[in-house]
């Protein structure tokens, strides 16, 4: 399973973040209206990796900037730094802590759309 992983983020690195971000909107609009199918669960899935490339190559920029920045100075323009966090070991047991659940709206399209109740898988 891991390999598989290595390899998905491999390639994924592999793919320039501009030619990914002019399939955004197609995927985000595919995602945004749900609907159970095979179709959609794909759709969101490659959303998740489109967001995931760009989500990487603002970490590393950001990093690379405070890099350069002289110490105790963060990047200029950063409004809010990046947090703090510290990856567990396995060995470590996950501290209970409060979560917070965020509320699902379904967009206004979806309310005036019927629903087809058949999947179409």
């Amino acid at each position: 399973m891991e390999k598989l992983l290595v390899r998905l983020a491999q390639q994924l690195d592999a793919i320039d973040e501009a030619s990914l971000m002019s399939l955004w909107s197609k995927y985000a609009t595919t995602a945004s209206r749900f609907e159970p199918t095979k179709r959609w669960e794909e759709a969101t899935l490659i959303f998740s990796l489109i967001q995931a490339k760009r989500w990487k190559n603002q970490l590393f920029n950001y990093h690379w900037s405070r890099q350069a920045q002289p110490l105790g100075k963060g990047p200029e323009g950063a409004v809010n730094p990046m947090p703090e966090f510290e990856l567990e070991t396995p060995e470590e047991a996950p501290v209970a802590s409060k979560c917070r659940v965020l509320e699902f709206r379904p967009s206004r399209l979806d309310e005036q759309e019927p629903v087809n109740p058949k999947p179409e898988n």
